[in-house]
């Protein structure tokens, strides 16, 4: 198959080009009734190295870290504020980092930002962390189980969710979108968390839709089965592009996945 064909999403949903402006539009009612919405703390100089911190009446259970996706190439993390209703609901603390894109940073480079705002993000709320994190951020938050990137806070971190997670970076270097990513062979082999031997063994679900992509199943499949302490989750009926929405609900086997 066409390796950009393999990976374009958007080509396969029905009414794809609606999800992006409602995603926003999500987000940014969520944010004006937020009661506790702290943003654009600073974990870098750059001008993404941002987050913002969503925080629930009383003392948190615990933080979530919520890593977006995009193909490491687009959007912030501020399309994604609705997401933290499902979490936030149950009384933990939501983070959502935004990070250098390609062509400006290199997905190397990514994962250890990523590393840095999930350290500030633990020095503002105590107890366990819980990351997640959709398609390239699937990837982002399944590096912090490689010891080469982990946080400084990994100690903390109980549970990772991947959700349709990029786990081998090597068939990215044959599509177009590598024009961006500059991945190089090395590179991409290094930054393959399903090619990692040397991990912390935080327990890990990779959640996927049942819809989805070829290769993306195919990419769950391998990153599940090349971890021991993963397990795999395939969601009936969910596509690449709604897969994420059960996390506004608090009750959604989703969330439960995150909390549990």
């Amino acid at each position: 198959m066409n390796p950009d064909l393999a990976y374009a999403n958007a080509d396969f949903i029905p009414n794809a080009t609606q999800f992006p402006p409602r995603w926003s539009h999500q987000a940014t009612e969520f944010r004006a009734k937020a009661k506790n919405l702290r943003t654009g703390l600073r974990y870098g100089p750059g001008s993404r190295q941002i987050l913002d911190l969503v925080l629930p009446e009383g003392v948190p259970h615990g933080l979530v870290v919520f890593v977006h996706g995009g193909y490491w190439r687009a959007f912030s993390h501020a399309t994604w504020t609705h997401l933290a209703a499902g979490p936030l609901a149950q009384g933990w603390a939501v983070a959502l980092p935004c990070y250098t894109l390609a062509p400006d940073g290199r997905i190397s480079g990514i994962t250890r930002e990523v590393a840095r705002a999930i350290d500030l993000a633990a020095g503002e709320v105590q107890g366990p962390i819980v990351l997640a994190g959709h398609s390239a951020g699937g990837h982002l938050v399944a590096r912090m189980n490689c010891a080469d990137v982990a946080p400084k806070s990994a100690d903390r971190i109980r549970r990772i969710l991947a959700i349709s997670p990029l786990g081998d970076l090597r068939p990215l270097l044959h599509t177009s979108m590598n024009a961006d990513l500059r991945l190089d062979p090395a590179e991409a082999e290094a930054e393959s968390p399903a090619l990692a031997t040397d991990r912390l063994h935080i327990p890990t679900t990779v959640w996927v839709g049942a819809q989805e992509r070829p290769a993306f199943l195919d990419q769950a499949r391998g990153l599940a089965e090349a971890w021991s302490e993963a397990r795999l989750r395939v969601a009936p009926g969910r596509h690449h592009f709604d897969v994420i929405d059960p996390l506004e609900h608090p009750e959604s086997a989703l969330t439960r996945a995150l909390l549990a």
